[in-house]
């Protein structure tokens, strides 16, 4: 299969050229739900109502399993997640709640520091994968901690290289998979391999 570009280097070269804030809803409401969660590091904790509104943002498909954690739960899980430096620790426990997985505890701590996170998900993955910055899940399924370890390790790798943040790395190669229609099933649809 060939590639549209040498590496990953070049591929965000041309992508952090583009303005993605306004490509499509989702981008439009993370950019609403940091600019309303502004206040919950400082505050130490968020409340029920933002962690749905978050879950919600990630992945509506499972409310009901969200829905079903209380408010204790919750102010107590985001009271240690914010009182942590230990990033896996911070990881397990929003593991903990009912409904969130990896790529949802991600989520929630890139919404409420962008600056120092990013999302794991399926596309950025499978680019991440594609040019040889992981080497392990190319369906970029069923994440582990230590795939997130190694997605946030590369997307601050490259905000690094690039003098900006790891969610601005994160929207830029999820963009570009998306536009390219790559298809999340295992094998990619004729007319493009040029990704």
């Amino acid at each position: 299969m060939r590639k549209r570009y040498a590496n990953l280097k070049e591929l965000l070269e041309n992508e952090l050229r583009k303005d993605h804030r306004d490509t499509d809803r989702g981008t439009r409401e993370a950019i609403d739900l940091v600019r309303q969660l502004k206040h919950v590091r400082k505050k130490g904790y968020f409340t029920r109502p933002e962690f749905l509104k978050m879950c919600r943002w990630k992945s509506w498909r499972t409310i009901h399993l969200y829905s079903a954690n209380t408010s204790r739960q919750i102010e107590g899980v985001a009271r240690a997640v914010l009182a942590t430096t230990d990033e896996r620790r911070r990881m397990e426990l929003l593991d903990s709640l009912k409904g969130v997985g990896i790529p949802t505890a991600s989520a929630i701590l890139m919404l409420i520091d962008p600056k120092r996170y990013g999302v794991i998900d399926i596309r950025v993955w499978r680019l991440l994968y594609r040019y040889g910055e992981v080497s392990v899940n190319p369906k970029g399924r069923n994440f582990t901690l230590d795939n997130w370890d190694s997605c946030l390790s590369k997307l601050r790798y490259f905000a690094k290289m690039f003098n900006t943040c790891p969610r601005r790395i994160e929207l830029a190669l999820f963009m570009c998979h998306r536009r390219s229609h790559l298809p999340l099933a295992a094998r990619p649809r004729a007319g493009t391999e040029n990704l």
